[in-house]
């Protein structure tokens, strides 16, 4: 198992930056992918970006493709997620989540392990 913990969410004007860690516990943390999601109010929790166990490739959402950027330090047991040029649609909550195995990035169903969220606001 791995438990993970956001960090770095915040309040930000439009146009700004914000950078999300994840930290992961346990020493099993590359042999993870890594996802973000986010799920703003009254809407489903959506797919943002994902990266493989050796951080060798990488799928955005096309919202957020050329602004966000996912990375990975497998020897700090850390994931991010670098926003660039956010926009106030970009406002939700973030979820870091783990998913072993094959299957498609971009489920959901496919994270078995999540953390508690950091909030992102943006306003204009």
């Amino acid at each position: 198992q791995v438990q993970l913990v956001e960090s770095g969410g915040g309040l930000v004007q439009a146009g700004g930056s914000l950078r999300l860690s994840c930290a992961a516990s346990g020493r099993t943390f590359s042999s993870y992918t890594m996802g973000w999601f986010r799920q703003a109010p009254g809407k489903e929790r959506e797919f943002v970006t994902a990266i493989t166990r050796g951080g060798g490739r990488t799928a955005y959402a096309d919202s957020v493709k050329g602004r966000f950027t996912i990375s990975r330090d497998n020897a700090k047991n850390t994931a991010y997620l670098q926003m660039n040029s956010l926009k106030p649609e970009d406002t939700a909550v973030y979820y870091c989540a783990a998913k072993l195995g094959s299957g498609s990035d971009y489920d959901i169903l496919r994270y078995a392990y999540w953390g508690q969220g950091t909030q992102v606001t943006v306003f204009s």
